[in-house]
């Protein structure tokens, strides 16, 4: 199940509308008398084509889904994934063969001039993937997503239909709008989402779930879930959008809890986390970087 977050409801909780979409009478039918084994979530970054940021540096390349590959009009990223590393590793080998050739050693190689050490960027990998099938690819679904966000569910299907199966559009649309900037404060949304209680056999709650995916940290560890201003989920985010990380996190990480003196206070449960970052993408105020946890720790998904 993938939740779109430019929604703009600070009510939405993406993790019961999973489980509200299972109550479905067509989705129920294959999940009733089965057993849920695992648990996880994750951002998917599906900007594609419009999104690619520079593919090279000194010293590396993006691929995959670092980079943004995802064809979202297919929700499909594996083949690309792949692809883009199998160009990234012929550009790679042929600029360490074309060094050895010279005497010398280019690509990833350290190469040292006096007391400096230069790190060569392989430029050859961005021009493999423009004269790829991984770039038309990309192109030929760049629509997809702005038409649905500009035009809505019904339009921006038409819209899509029309792109991906009859004739592709020559023309470029562009969504320019930040997921965390979507959300409307609460005083201008009148509709709040009624989410069925979890049964516990089709439905269930987060903290479960949470269970299941064998998250672990360090204990004592500094949380890796860091505000860049501690005031602002209750002094901002509360009394605008009803602090929306309550519910856009998949794992119950964050919670407002209410003192004996009535004030309230935002708790971070950073050993609930499962590593999905929409913290860093979705919160309104942008107050929430999420850095790598020490240790390694985080899901350990038995079934991948």
């Amino acid at each position: 199940v993938i939740a779109d977050l430019s929604y703009d409801n600070p009510h939405v909780y993406p993790f019961m509308e999973m489980q509200r979409w299972k109550t479905h009478p067509l989705i129920k039918q294959f999940l009733e008398g089965g057993k849920r084994i695992s648990y996880g979530a994750r951002a998917v970054v599906k900007g594609g084509f419009n999104s690619l940021p520079k593919l090279t540096f000194p010293g590396g390349c993006l691929i995959g889904d670092d980079a943004g590959f995802l064809n979202f009009a297919k929700i499909k990223g594996s083949h690309t994934a792949m692809k883009s590393g199998m160009l990234c590793g012929e550009a790679i080998f042929e600029a360490i063969a074309a060094g050895v050739a010279q005497g010398g050693e280019v690509g990833f190689a350290r190469i040292t001039e006096g007391d400096d050490v230069f790190i060569k960027e392989v430029t050859a990998y961005t021009q493999k993937y423009q004269n790829s099938w991984l770039k038309e690819e990309l192109y030929h679904s760049r629509n997809f997503g702005p038409a649905m966000h500009k035009f809505g569910t019904w339009i921006g299907g038409g819209f899509n239909f029309i792109d991906q199966n009859v004739f592709h559009i020559p023309f470029t649309l562009h969504d320019l709008v930040p997921d965390f900037s979507a959300l409307k404060p609460v005083n201008a949304v009148n509709f709040k989402p009624d989410y069925p209680k979890p049964d516990g056999k089709l439905t269930f709650d987060r903290l479960s779930s949470v269970f299941i995916s064998n998250t672990v940290h360090e204990e004592n560890q500094p949380s890796h879930l860091k505000l860049t201003d501690a005031s602002i989920p209750v002094n901002v985010n509360l009394p605008k959008w009803d602090e929306p990380a309550q519910r856009y996190c998949p794992a119950g990480v964050y919670e407002i809890v209410e003192e004996n003196d009535g004030s309230k206070r935002f708790q971070i449960n950073a050993a609930n986390c499962v590593h999905c970052k929409t913290c860093d993408i979705k919160d309104p105020s942008q107050n929430i970087t999420w850095v790598a946890p020490e240790g390694g720790g985080g899901p350990n998904y038995p079934n991948m």
